[in-house]
């Protein structure tokens, strides 16, 4: 099958992108090189075209029961504009998808889903409707996005887009249209969440919108264009999982260390009693993080060894841009989880030492006030 193609295709092969598959997307992956391009989020601002993430409405009486059945937070007694980071899960309590829900209103839902999973979330989430008064709609292929990301982004978005954004604070959004109400209909969106660990913002629209924004954001020459080589670099740092490597339908949340974001205080919501039984029991497998001591990269898939038996695999590795470390996250069996526990990573026929730490190897710098 032959991949699809943002609205700003033409504007990555004009400056020059890197092109690869990703989530059935042809993406950029680099304009200049991943650490140009990592080193300006992280110090002034780059922008990102994010429009291949999947975009879901549900709307109706039943909304909100139906989001907080679906999905592991708790989006009940929150106000307008607040947004939610969770997963959905399977009754078992491996996930289906990690997510983004926005809360425009009690009746009104805006979920944002994984590229690659958006055929399968959407089939999953038809299923679980049913008895619940709402009107679900895929709106992906209506809907572009960009992220304006780094230090430099609320004046980016201010000075250069013209989009006032001082007051909208960590992981809230609103709209900067009126709601449009019929099939495919699109809403110009605007949030502070970020998956680098910068300050930063998503806006949602039509193509045409978007590829308005994005000339404007090129022409001004305060922000770089960035890839998904150095988004990934960026949120491997801050302890960021993808879906795919540190969660799946065989990684659940309290696994993957994410346990935070399951409420289990509310009623009910698929793989509640699944996720509570691991918590409370414990589970043979959690993500960690692994610093070696010299310089050699862990990719995706090395074996973790213990006195040369393995005792997991790599799920994300790079010698880090911010703080020249190699380091890597994987999913190990839980007695050898612990910090400070020392382990070996083989990588081609060399094994080489690490220790176990904290798998933020980069310290957040979101604005939360």
């Amino acid at each position: 099958m032959e991949n699809k193609r943002t609205c700003l295709y033409d504007k990555h092969v004009a400056l020059g992108a890197l092109i690869s598959p990703f989530g059935g997307f042809d993406m950029p992956i680099q304009y200049s090189t991943i650490i140009d391009e990592h080193t300006a989020v992280r110090q002034a601002c780059g922008v990102f075209d994010v429009s291949h993430m999947g975009e879901v409405t549900v709307r109706g009486k039943d909304a909100e029961r139906y989001v907080n059945h679906i999905f592991t937070n708790d989006v009940t007694n929150a106000p307008d504009g607040q947004i939610f980071y969770g997963m959905m899960c399977y009754p078992d309590g491996g996930t289906v998808d990690d997510l983004l829900v926005y809360k425009m209103g009690v009746q009104d839902f805006f979920l944002v889903i994984n590229a690659a999973n958006i055929d399968k979330d959407r089939a999953w989430m038809q299923q679980q409707a049913a008895g619940f008064d709402i009107d679900l709609q895929n709106r992906s292929d209506n809907y572009a996005q960009i992220a304006v990301q780094g230090p430099e982004a609320e004046a980016v978005v201010e000075e250069v887009l013209g989009i006032g954004c001082k007051d909208l604070v960590f992981y809230t959004g609103r709209r900067l249209s009126a709601r449009v109400d019929e099939p495919g209909g699109v809403e110009t969106i605007i949030s502070r969440t970020g998956y680098t660990g910068e300050d930063g913002f998503e806006i949602y629209g039509t193509a045409d919108f978007i590829r308005d924004l994005w000339d404007k954001l090129m022409a001004s020459g305060r922000c770089k264009p960035c890839g998904l080589g150095c988004r990934d670099t960026l949120r491997f740092e801050v302890g960021l999982p993808l879906y795919g490597d540190e969660l799946s339908a065989e990684i659940s949340p309290v696994m993957a260390g994410l346990s935070m974001f399951c409420k289990f205080d509310k009623p009910e919501f698929i793989g509640k009693e699944a996720l509570q039984q691991q918590k409370q029991e414990g589970v043979a497998r959690r993500v960690i993080g692994i610093e070696l001591a010299g310089k050699a990269i862990p990719r995706h898939g090395y074996p973790v060894l213990k006195d040369g038996r393995q005792v997991g695999e790599v799920t994300t590795g790079y010698h880090t841009i911010s703080t020249d470390k190699s380091v890597c996250m994987a999913l190990v069996e839980t007695p050898f989880a612990k910090l400070g526990t020392e382990l070996e990573i083989q990588i081609r026929k060399k094994t080489f030492a690490g220790v176990v730490v904290k798998k933020r190897f980069y310290e957040k710098r979101y604005k939360k006030e």
